[in-house]
C-alpha cells in the first residue's frame, strides 16, 4: 500500500491510538500496518528468540509501540532493550531494533520508520532483507547504512555480549545454535564441552547421575525447555523432568 506525501504534521497523536488498532504515526499520520506473510511471521520469532537470549539482555519483545513524541508512535519488529512490563505505549525507542522487509514492502514508508526511530534515540536498526538474496542493512545513528551478507557477523556493543550471525535472524538451524550458546552462557557455562566437563567431575565425586542431573537443573533454570535439555544432554526427557522435579 503507497504511503501519500507528507506536505504537513498530522492531525493524530500517539494516545488517540489504542492497542491493538493496525496503526503506527509519524509526524502525525497514521501509517496502516498490513499482516505479516508466513516468511515474515516465521523469521521474526526465529531472530527475536537469538536476540532475546543474549546473556546480557534483560528485555526484548515483538510489535512494542514506541512513542518517542505525542505525534510517533512506532512499532518495530523486534526491539531489543526499554521493554517495560508494563501496559500502555512506551516511551522512548528500543537501542536496538529489528525490522523483516518482504516481498510487497513499501521503501518509502520503511525509509520513514528508520529515520523516525533513529531521530528519537535507536542506536542500531536492522532490516532484514528476506525477498531475494539475504542480507541485512546496518543502520547507526551518524553512520551511512551498511551491508552485512550471510556469513558476516552483527555487532551491537553496550546492548549484546554476543556477535549474531546475520543468517541466524532467519535461518532456524543458525538461530538454535545461537541460542543455544546463549542459553549456556546465562547457565555459567562457556560450552558445550564446559557442561559435560563439569558434569563429569562432579559425578566423579556424588555419582554420574547426579552430575547430569545438576548440570539439567542449571540448563533449564537459564531458559531451555525441558526436551531442548533433554536433546542437548543425550538424556531422556523423564530424567530430565525428574532432575528438576516436574511431574511426568
Amino acid at each position: 500500500m503507497p504511503t501519500a506525501p507528507r506536505h504537513s504534521r498530522g492531525p493524530f497523536r500517539a494516545d488517540q491510538i489504542r492497542c491493538g488498532d493496525p496503526y503506527e504515526l509519524s509526524d502525525g499520520h497514521t501509517i496502516y500496518v498490513l499482516p505479516a506473510g508466513g516468511r515474515h511471521a516465521r523469521t521474526n520469532l526465529v531472530g527475536g528468540q537469538v536476540l532475546a537470549t543474549d546473556p546480557d539482555v534483560t528485555e526484548a519483545g515483538t510489535d512494542a509501540g514506541y512513542s518517542p513524541d505525542p505525534k510517533t508512535l512506532r512499532a518495530p519488529d523486534i526491539a531489543v532493550g526499554n521493554v517495560p512490563a508494563e501496559p500502555g505505549w512506551i516511551q522512548g525507542v528500543p537501542p536496538l531494533a529489528v525490522e523483516y522487509a518482504d516481498t510487497g514492502q513499501d521503501e518509502a514508508e520503511l525509509r520513514a520508520k528508520i529515520q523516525d526511530l533513529l531521530r528519537g534515540g535507536t542506536k542500531y536498526l536492522w532490516v532484514v532483507r528476506l525477498a531475494g538474496p539475504h542480507r541485512v542493512e546496518v543502520y547507526e545513528q551518524g553512520k551511512p547504512m551498511r551491508m552485512a551478507l550471510p556469513g558476516e557477523e552483527l555487532r551491537a556493543p553496550g546492548v549484546l555480549r554476543n556477535p549474531v550471525k546475520v543468517e541466524a535472524l532467519y535461518d532456524r538451524e543458525a538461530a538454535m545454535e545461537a541460542t543455544l550458546r546463549n542459553l549456556l552462557q546465562r547457565a555459567g557455562y562457556g560450552s558445550l564441552d564446559e557442561v559435560f566437563a563439569k558434569g563429569e567431575a562432579k559425578g566423579k565425586a556424588e555419582g554420574k547421575a547426579e552430575g547430569l542431573a545438576d548440570a539439567a537443573r542449571r540448563l533449564v533454570a537459564s531458559g531451555m525447555t525441558v526436551e531442548q535439555t533433554a536433546e542437548v544432554l543425550g538424556l531422556e526427557v523423564a530424567f530430565v523432568r525428574a532432575a528438576v522435579g516436574e511431574a511426568g
